[in-house]
């Protein structure tokens, strides 16, 4: 079938160096197949999450590197309502591109589209992405529509449609609005800029279930070469989250020159330390795709040597920007009242300590009790038991909050009634519920993120498409 895929993706349009965005007035923006009032944007953004550290945090999401420009339009996409629901993310010249994909067996479309590209470029012009349908278990024919729309925007932008990447969001099963997407494209086309404005157009027209947009952006000066480089991102995801390799969608871009793989392992080990570490609700959805961007429009000397303190800054700073990202997502779990935070220490290894961390996470039981204000610790071992990574029960200990309930294998007194508070006040401001887990005195240290489990997770997917 793969074979047959990229036979699809033959045709392609003349590649152009010079293209250039058409100014247009973006405010208020009616035409025959988008709308871009102000109903289409209503929509707050999720709180800064992103750790410090020797970065700034600057505004402009995906704009905020040098080199990009973005866009977010009502296409008529979603089954009903003006939320915007098609995004475009270009670079103004070939960008460095790295991508991490869902491991999911009934991968989508766009996935299979984007792994087939990245498998023979490293270098792309523009990431689009729809909101409405996921695009997966959609056989052929949903492969040809994603083929179908690469064209379409690689014609509009005057490249090659190897230079185009694809995602997709929304119900799986069900093609896409493909009359509605097509006359779309050459339009939104002409609604680029490269304003923080854009960016958040972009951000609001990725979501689905999200009741906030989450975009961030970070700055950094490296020490090698004194050059400032900057980093900026989207995502969505709110429910469906339990990813196996980067996050549910997201964006990242960069103006730093980085040689192609410097950049993929940066964005692979960034996702696994981020993306890979939240989860909402234990399902690894058919769509997780995050693409990362680096237009080199920074002007730095080349990044080439990963082990480099150059690398080692920028990496940091992606490291942190997809954290804060990811954070965002499990702080917007669908029908969530906080965001969970486990920190494992003490595992033999880092990767150990993550596993034990996201098995706490996504514990129902653990996540239902904070829901109800239960300080009942028993889960939260019970999740740290069960998580695959062995560890001596005589050295286990769990801390909620600042109060510490199990110490060395063996249960404390605690006062039940102070740790009730601690979770009933941290929920009702939808702040961060802070779990620590010690199971050794090795040197493994990893964190993970969730949300709690609430009457409300239920109420919306079990009525997700009626």
């Amino acid at each position: 079938m793969l074979a047959q895929q990229r036979a699809l993706a033959h045709g392609r349009a003349p590649f152009v160096n010079n293209f250039t965005v058409r100014n247009v007035a973006r405010k208020a923006c009616r035409t025959r197949a988008i709308l871009m009032d102000k109903e289409c944007y209503t929509i707050p953004a999720a709180p800064d999450l992103i750790p410090d550290g020797p970065w700034s945090k600057v505004e402009g999401g995906v704009c905020a590197a040098k080199g990009f420009k973005a866009t977010g339009v009502h296409a008529g996409l979603r089954a009903s309502g003006k939320k915007a629901d098609l995004a475009l993310v270009v670079a103004d010249a070939p960008a460095t591109a790295a991508g991490t994909f869902t491991t999911n067996v009934m991968c989508a479309a766009p996935v299979l589209y984007c792994k087939d590209v990245l498998s023979r470029r490293s270098a792309v012009r523009a990431v689009m992405t729809n909101a409405g349908q996921a695009n997966a278990a959609t056989g052929t024919q949903g492969y040809e529509d994603a083929v179908a729309t690469a064209t379409a925007l690689a014609q509009a932008l005057g490249v090659s449609t190897d230079d185009i990447l694809l995602q997709s969001t929304g119900v799986i099963g069900r093609r896409m609005k493909m009359e509605s997407f097509l006359p779309a494209i050459p339009q939104v086309v002409g609604t680029l800029g490269g304003s923080g404005e854009d960016a958040h157009r972009a951000a609001v027209a990725i979501t689905t279930t999200d009741l906030v947009s989450k975009e961030a952006a970070l700055r950094v000066t490296l020490p090698g070469s004194g050059a400032v480089v900057t980093v900026g991102g989207m995502c969505k995801g709110s429910g469906m989250i339990h990813p196996n390799m980067a996050t549910m969608l997201g964006v990242v871009t960069c103006d730093a020159e980085v040689e192609a793989g410097v950049w993929s392992g940066i964005v692979k080990r960034a996702a696994v330390a981020s993306f890979n570490a939240i989860t909402v609700d234990g399902d690894t959805s058919t769509n997780d795709c995050v693409i990362g961007l680096a237009s080199g429009a920074a002007g730095n000397p080349r990044i080439a040597d990963p082990a480099s303190p150059d690398a080692a800054l920028l990496e940091g700073a992606v490291t942190a920007l997809m954290q804060g990202l990811a954070k965002s997502i499990a702080w917007d779990g669908e029908g969530a009242t906080c965001l969970v935070e486990i920190e494992v220490v003490g595992a033999q290894s880092d990767a150990d300590a993550r596993v034990i961390a996201r098995s706490v996470a996504g514990s129902s039981l653990a996540k239902s009790a904070i829901f109800g204000h239960d300080p009942n610790w028993g889960r939260i071992a019970a999740a740290a038991g069960y998580s695959g990574i062995i560890f001596d029960q005589a050295e286990l200990g769990v801390r909620l909050g600042s109060m510490q309930l199990m110490e060395a294998g063996q249960p404390l007194p605690f006062d039940k009634a102070a740790a009730n508070k601690y979770l009933k006040d941290t929920c009702a401001v939808h702040g961060t519920v802070q779990i620590g887990v010690r199971v050794g005195k090795g040197p493994g240290r990893g964190m993970a993120w969730g949300c709690d489990l609430s009457y409300d997770y239920v109420k919306i997917n079990a009525e997700y498409t009626t």
